[in-house]
């Protein structure tokens, strides 16, 4: 059994808003905080640019709760209802550090709740979400993290990873993988420091995606996350950590993600690597084929008839006992 409440807090005149899930009794427990992938992506992980509302951050949050941990999950301010007033407020203000003012906030509204134990806080970021959660846990907080659990996060920089979801995503369109070379000219004009200007005859989908990262509401964000990756501040966490990265991820690969990240934190003890071969890009489980995941739209992460993959929630629960400390009675 568990309780969910709608919370909201301040932010540099901005109310930010999310939801704690609280497990059946007196506590103090130990918590997460859950924070969202990139773009619009609300606190349950569902977007207005994907179909559906069955989101992984909310499945995570339940089944969190019935394990005995308690969680907040939020909006980021150009998320959730409220981001079309948001935005107007933010331009040009968005940035990797704005992020990680977000989730220094959210830890400390979290750590005041009288049922949860400060000393016990961990990160669970997916995606982009995983930067902002590592940038916490190596930079000197009032709050630190007991531990960090880095979800499907980038092992080269964002560029690279883009350029290899466009190449999935135009293979899907007949004579799209000949247009890549198109989608590079344009990425290496961005890397420049010059405008994008992609090829009308690109995707329109593919366009989007590229003229997103010039979007002056996205900006300076863009062009930070344009060059970074999770190798760049791997080294440096002292917590233990664990990141994970799916075998059915159509974003993340678990080869040329995984192996950097796998090269930069060896002989680190506090690290451990799990791949669970079934999961996807939200760890909810996923049997098909990369491609068939790629030709669905959306790719089917919030489907109604979605649920975490098993293997994955087994290995974030086992890892968080370890972590946490925690009693028999799971308190």
């Amino acid at each position: 059994m568990s309780d969910s409440l709608d919370v909201s807090w301040q932010l540099d005149g901005i109310t930010m808003e999310g939801t704690v899930a609280r497990p059946d009794g007196a506590g103090p427990f130990p918590s997460v905080v859950l924070v969202a992938g990139s773009g619009p992506t609300d606190r349950n992980w569902c977007s207005p640019l994907l179909p559906g509302s069955n989101g992984s951050g909310q499945l995570f949050a339940d089944a969190l709760a019935d394990a005995g941990i308690a969680s907040l999950r939020y909006d980021k301010r150009v998320s959730g209802p409220h981001a079309v007033q948001n935005v107007p407020q933010l331009i040009g203000k968005l940035s990797m550090q704005s992020h990680l003012d977000e989730l220094v906030a959210a830890v400390q509204f979290l750590s005041m709740l009288d049922f949860v134990d400060s000393t016990r806080i961990a990160g669970l970021g997916n995606s982009e979400g995983a930067l902002h959660v590592l940038h916490y846990a190596t930079s000197t907080q009032e709050v630190p993290f007991v531990g960090i659990i880095l979800a499907a996060p980038p092992g080269r920089p964002i560029q690279e990873v883009l350029l290899s979801q466009l190449a999935l995503q135009a293979a899907q369109v007949p004579g799209g993988a000949a247009l890549l070379p198109k989608v590079q000219e344009a990425a290496a004009r961005y890397t420049a420091g010059e405008p994008m200007n992609p090829d009308p005859a690109l995707p329109e989908s593919v366009k989007m995606v590229l003229t997103s990262f010039e979007a002056p509401a996205n900006l300076p964000l863009a062009r930070e996350l344009w060059v970074e990756s999770t190798q760049d501040s791997l080294a440096q966490v002292q917590i233990p950590t664990l990141i994970m990265i799916g075998g059915s991820d159509v974003q993340i690969d678990v080869h040329a993600d995984g192996d950097p990240l796998q090269n930069t934190a060896a002989g680190k003890a506090n690290i451990t690597f799990a791949f669970p071969p079934n999961a996807n890009h939200v760890f909810k489980e996923d049997t098909r084929t990369l491609a068939e995941v790629a030709a669905t739209p959306g790719n089917g992460y919030n489907a109604p008839d979605t649920h975490l993959d098993p293997q994955s929630l087994h290995t974030i629960l086992t890892w968080l006992d370890t972590t946490m400390g925690r009693t028999a009675s799971g308190s």
